[in-house]
């Protein structure tokens, strides 16, 4: 064996180089930071600029955030705000959480204007997908303001197809977007239906036939979870719901084992909590149950994590807090209710409005090139 000892890389922690430290220290100390003061700490040197840019310091750095779910420091709400105009702005949510006043801030994301629509189609590893206009798809990093515009989903297909269901996630090397497209066709004399899926590898569109045969989703957008899309569908003279899954690596469909329901009669609904899939159970002017698949795929690990008392209005599960208090988009305001004490509160907000959907993220720095 060699007597040579390896060297260990080592970087300046300041711009100065008054006090060097080995590499994987520094990757470590950072990695704890937020991506605002990474975006800037780029600046103090070439050597740290390669090591916040580096994809395994990326990696690390998600790798951590995501982590931190319980206290989620690093996750945001994203609204998107109908009154006076369209636009999106966005809040932390830790505030949300605790009562303590929170303000909402505009983004200055692609093709922002009043006259233009915009939904958020779904959010990944740090990474939003949103439609413009319901038509022109991008793919957005909030945290560094990089974007990429995907290429027209109903470009050289017939015209009278639109995209009207969709969904976005991350297959494990390739993010991807599904774009289901229907409309009436020939002059409206007959119906079509085609799914899409977007590639972020290839910057393309492929177009799936073998995709949903026993009917359409029912639900707009698409939830995802564990490398797969799902959303609610009613099939069969019964009207029975199922839920509908999309595997992105695989690009087929397939059907998700619900919950062993102690009781029937209840107006089913999907969600996403603490990045497990969930089904609320809203049963009319009594409760409302909330079931979490803790392990996918396992039938047997569905749970019901939280019991609600009746709401009038529609809602949707946002967070799952410390202490089981649910975060949740209620009409046009958000609530927490907090299963202890039975209790809900309303968390204020300011610079904010009447909103259509929210969604969570969290801060990342992905790139949106190419694997």
């Amino acid at each position: 064996m060699s007597g040579r000892r390896r060297r260990r890389s080592s970087i300046s922690f300041s711009a100065g180089g008054s006090l060097p430290l080995p590499e994987e220290v520094l990757a470590e100390i950072l990695a704890r930071l937020p991506v605002k003061s990474l975006l800037r700490f780029r600046c103090v040197s070439k050597s740290w600029r390669s090591l916040i840019s580096s994809p395994h310091f990326i990696a690390a750095h998600l790798s951590l955030s995501l982590s931190l779910s319980l206290s989620c420091p690093r996750h945001h709400l994203i609204s998107t705000i109908l009154l006076p105009s369209y636009t999106l702005k966005h809040c932390p949510l830790p505030p949300l959480l605790s009562g303590h006043p929170a303000a909402a801030v505009d983004f200055d994301y692609p093709m922002k204007s009043p006259n233009n629509s915009v939904r958020v189609v779904g959010s990944c590893n740090g990474l939003v997908c949103i439609a413009v206009n319901g038509r022109h798809f991008f793919l957005w990093n909030p945290s560094t303001r990089m974007s990429r515009k995907l290429p027209d989903a109903d470009d050289r297909i017939k015209n009278g197809l639109f995209v009207t269901k969709y969904g976005f996630g991350f297959d494990g090397r390739d993010y991807k977007v599904v774009g289901i497209l229907s409309g009436f066709c020939d002059s409206g004399r007959s119906y079509e239906t085609m799914v899409k899926v977007y590639s972020l590898n290839t910057n393309s569109w492929t177009r799936i036939d073998a995709a949903f045969d026993e009917g359409l989703p029912f639900d707009d957008v698409g939830k995802f979870v564990n490398g797969s899309l799902h959303w609610g569908r009613r099939v069969g003279f019964d009207s029975r719901w199922d839920i509908v899954s999309f595997d992105l690596a695989r690009e087929s469909s397939g059907i998700v084992a619900q919950p062993r329901y102690v009781e029937g009669g209840f107006l089913p609904s999907l969600g996403v909590l603490m990045n497990c899939l969930c089904v609320v159970c809203d049963f009319p002017k009594i409760s409302a149950e909330v079931w979490m698949m803790r392990k996918y795929g396992v039938r047997d690990s569905w749970e019901k994590v939280v019991s609600i008392p009746y709401m009038a209005d529609p809602w949707t599960p946002l967070w799952l807090g410390s202490s089981g208090e649910v975060l949740m988009a209620y009409g046009s305001c958000f609530m927490v209710y907090d299963p202890v004490d039975g209790r809900f509160v309303s968390p204020t907000i300011a610079n904010f409005g009447t909103f259509l959907e929210a969604n969570v993220y969290v801060e990342s720095l992905v790139s949106l090139a190419p694997a």
